[in-house]
């Protein structure tokens, strides 16, 4: 049945490659994905879906199919870019700006493959639509914003995404990452870190360079703290868990001879089991507790817990089921363990919110060659990964990977034609 419906990919091949070349050339940034919204309406509605809506918890876009009886399956994409300076010199390179949360003028590229999952997501659909008597039952394609914030689902969720539409049995998604393209990678369990975000504020007296005696110097609090954070890992996380803490923004006074008030602090915080999380949690706040009262701070820290998405996990027994549909459809050899990656995925909320499975897995967008060299030589770390202003993945075999994925496994899920 899968090879049916993924026989029509080769009739829109070239169409989805424009479409993503198009979202890659015109990325936009969190909760202001439009353009790129629009355009992924406009071509459910032209694959024939019964019901598409817009602006689902701020730019956040639906699609329902009913095709009868059976299973409810949901197939969700991320479509939001990040602020980066493209450097791949390809001739579709974004060359876009716009204007981040702080109100600052910013490059912006999809680095992260977003494009890439929104137009594999609309090739899934077009199939999917276009072969209805494959199978039986309810597709519910969501493009979702803001995951670069961790908070698009949990938007989409609050707009009454589950209450509007079908609730699905199953969430499935996907991620393209610096595997070797036409690779498909799959993990069980957790397969993705906890992300935490505190925003610290460290609160001193100001003073003139010369005179530290005047001051209460937020600066050294706040080296102090990067520095005790460190041994929060090291020395308080047992050695058989997984936990990262990064301490990623540092900002503090604006010339050389001002002690400054203020020092600010950005932390975040991966993890992969609920008691970690909260073992690492309330440590780094202690740390910047004691250090702030051990500097005698004038006012307590102000401390802001940001979005975050939980640890993202592939439920085992549904992730064997689709795992083996993929090495029937793909093969054995196309197929790929992949160990726990630390970075984070908020795909995860739509099934935990609901208390249904969730299986997640990557595909490769890298040249094979160019992977294997790099992996002969100990130079993985070489490659252009996500978030990288070098990362953009080959158009092909990367996109004709990505759709078939999304086909099989939502035709594994879906129910049979009668």
């Amino acid at each position: 049945m899968t090879q049916t419906v993924t026989a029509g990919l080769a009739a829109i091949k070239d169409d989805l490659a424009a479409l993503y070349r198009d979202l890659h050339q015109h990325p936009e940034l969190s909760l202001q994905e439009t353009r790129t919204a629009g355009s992924l309406a406009r071509r459910l509605r032209a694959a024939g879906f019964d019901e598409v809506a817009e602006k689902i918890g701020g730019t956040g876009v639906v699609g329902v199919l009913r095709n009868g009886d059976g299973p409810v399956v949901m197939v969700r994409a991320d479509i939001d870019a990040l602020p980066v300076e493209e450097r791949t010199d390809l001739p579709y390179a974004s060359r876009a700006r716009g204007v981040d949360d702080e109100g600052r003028d910013v490059p912006v590229m999809h680095a992260c493959g977003h494009d890439m999952h929104a137009a594999c997501l609309v090739g899934a659909a077009t199939l999917l639509a276009r072969a209805r008597e494959q199978w039986s039952g309810t597709l519910l394609v969501v493009f979702q914003p803001a995951e670069e914030l961790a908070c698009g689902a949990r938007d989409m969720i609050e707009a009454g995404l589950f209450e509007r539409f079908p609730r699905p049995g199953i969430v499935l998604g996907q991620h393209v990452g610096p595997l070797p393209a036409g690779v498909v990678g799959f993990g069980s369990g957790p397969v993705m870190a906890a992300a935490d975000r505190l925003s610290v504020t460290l609160h001193g007296r100001g003073a003139h360079g010369s005179r530290p005696e005047a001051s209460v110097d937020p600066v050294l609090m706040a080296a102090n703290v990067v520095t005790r954070l460190q041994g929060i890992v090291s020395r308080e996380v047992p050695p058989a868990e997984t936990a990262v803490v990064t301490v990623g923004r540092l900002q503090a006074g604006t010339k050389d001879n001002i002690i400054p008030s203020t020092a600010e602090l950005g932390i975040n915080i991966r993890t992969y089991t609920p008691q970690v999380r909260t073992l690492v949690r309330e440590a780094v706040e202690r740390v910047v507790r004691a250090e702030s009262q051990a500097s005698a701070a004038v006012a307590e820290p102000t401390l802001e817990w940001l979005p975050s998405a939980p640890a993202l996990v592939s439920d085992p027994e549904s992730t064997r089921t689709t795992v083996a549909a993929f090495a029937a459809h793909f093969g054995q050899e196309r197929l790929m363990p992949m160990p726990q990656v630390n970075a984070s995925e908020d795909v995860g909320v739509f099934g935990e919110a609901l208390g249904v499975p969730t299986v997640f897995w990557f595909w490769g967008g890298l040249d094979t060659q160019t992977v294997v060299t790099a992996l002969r030589e100990g130079r993985l770390d070489d490659l252009p990964s996500n978030h990288s202003p070098h990362f953009a993945p080959l158009v092909e075999p990367t996109l004709s990977t990505g759709v078939e994925a999304l086909v099989v496994a939502a035709l594994t899920w879906l129910g049979a034609a009668e």
